[in-house]
């Protein structure tokens, strides 16, 4: 077997681990990054389907992130406006459907008056939040310890504004039911997103899209780091050992073995136990991985030989906390000429449309976009579904959350160090969480993080990782 050494060897090749490569190496560090994947990219991935292009992971790009956005531009990578003129459609409990403009649903003035007030009281709850520091928030134990369920119907007793607030956090976000995970998580949720007003405003945060797809990040960059990046690299085994303060860790992989000075595991949680430590990892980081596992929720791309409810004066747009697809939008891509429809279904909605064949899961899926847009929604030329969940090396999405009560009790240490190694991932960011924002923040952040403990820069060093935000101003 092939053995390299460097003065750091990065687990994973998204945009997290590769945009610490690539500080690690402009800092003059020499960097291995190991990916399982025949690719690099992660959770971000493009790829041509029946003739189609699609981007198959995360593909927004909003006005906050500004850590992403200055990353694009380094890159040299070009943006562009996601659709959205004409009218979004709203589908009610009772299958109702109704056109409509600006931010709020066509809902009853009291359902309105339930969804606003439960809007200002999460954005109330965020602002008292530094998404660094969740475990610090004031509630922090008592919103921990109850459902987001549970909580938003302490709250209100508008059943149909609970269930369409939820949607924002739980199928929107988290994937995951809103019984599932804790009022803190959600209030995290909303915090690492500057409020909970950005996360229901969908012209905030899907803004735009990056021309020739987000995976870009991660090809451009590893074309900066040439043979630095491994690929059919899956990590079996990280073993360490310190010598007067200082490490060899010795990693082995299918494709090469590795020694280096630090290692930094570039990929989400619940894949950590998928790597053999030695010495093992510390009873607390044991604990706090088995309170961490991703969602699941099914991307559906529906492809069109035109965008046919643009003629109709619709943006594309759709929202429905009842239906099966419960989020619709226009996704075409730039200077395409065809239409495409992207949609989701999450948490325990992509339970069910998966005990269907995969004939019946599509007509299911189509009938549901036709509720929002019309009889041709159902004829797509093309059809695919993204499913993260059956991904070897992801196995959820779309990042890691806790459960009930493991946000207050575990996130302080889920940066701590061990040994030589650094955790990295878009599921540990603060601002930008579940976002490529986050992955590139975290990768600053621990780019930063190694060139102050490699070259003995004490004023860093001391810096907690558990204690910091990763905000990249």
């Amino acid at each position: 077997m092939q053995a390299k050494a460097s003065d750091v060897v990065i687990i994973g090749a998204g945009p997290s681990g590769m945009t610490a490569a690539h500080d690690l190496t402009k800092a003059g560090y020499s960097v291995t990054v190991l990916e399982a994947r025949d690719r690099v990219g992660g959770r971000t991935w493009s790829n041509t389907i029946d003739g189609a292009w699609l981007e198959i992971g995360g593909q927004w790009v909003s006005p906050d992130q500004t850590a992403l956005i200055g990353m694009l531009e380094e890159l040299g990578l070009k943006t562009y406006d996601r659709y959205r003129e004409g009218e979004s459609v709203y589908v009610a409990p009772d299958g109702t459907r109704t056109r409509y403009t600006g931010e709020m649903f066509p809902v009853s003035a009291a359902t309105e008056a339930a969804m606003n007030s439960l809007i200002a009281t999460l954005d109330a709850l965020a602002e008292q939040m530094d998404p660094g520091r969740p475990w610090e928030h004031p509630q922090a134990r008592e919103l921990d310890t109850i459902s987001f369920h549970h909580w938003l119907r302490q709250q209100s007793s508008d059943e149909e504004a609970c269930n369409n607030i939820g949607l924002f956090i739980a199928g929107g976000m988290l994937t995951k039911p809103a019984h599932a995970f804790s009022a803190l998580q959600a209030v995290l949720m909303a915090s690492s997103a500057g409020s909970f007003s950005n996360l229901v405003d969908e012209d905030f945060i899907l803004d735009k899209r990056v021309v020739g797809g987000m995976q870009g990040v991660s090809i451009e960059l590893a074309r900066g780091l040439g043979g630095a990046v491994v690929l059919n690299a899956p990590v079996r085994s990280v073993s360490w050992e310190e010598n007067d303060g200082d490490y060899r860790a010795t990693v082995v992989s299918d494709a090469v073995t590795v020694t280096a000075r630090r290692v930094v595991m570039a990929v989400p949680p619940n894949l950590y136990s998928r790597v053999s430590f030695s010495p093992p990892l510390p009873r607390r980081q044991h604990q706090m991985h088995q309170h961490q596992s991703l969602g699941l929720v099914i991307k559906v791309h529906a492809v069109y030989e035109t965008p046919f409810w643009r003629e109709d004066g619709l943006s594309g747009t759709g929202f429905s906390a009842s239906s099966l697809v419960q989020e619709v939008y226009d996704n075409t891509n730039y200077e395409d000429s065809r239409g495409t429809l992207v949609g989701f279904i999450s948490d325990e909605k992509a339970d069910w449309a998966f005990s269907l064949s995969a004939e019946e899961r599509k007509n299911a899926i189509t009938d549901s976009l036709a509720q929002f847009l019309g009889e041709q929604a159902k004829n797509p030329v093309v059809y695919y579904e993204s499913d993260w969940g059956s991904e070897e090396w992801t196995r959820g999405a779309y990042a890691s959350s806790y459960d009930l009560g493991g946000l207050h009790r575990y996130a302080k240490d889920q940066l701590t160090p061990v040994g030589p190694i650094h955790w990295s991932s878009s599921d540990l960011a603060a601002e930008g969480y579940q976002h490529v924002d986050g992955a590139v923040r975290m990768g600053h952040f621990t780019a930063e993080r190694l060139v102050a403990e490699l070259s003995g820069d004490e004023s860093i060093r001391g810096v907690s990782a558990g204690h910091h935000s990763a905000r990249q101003e």
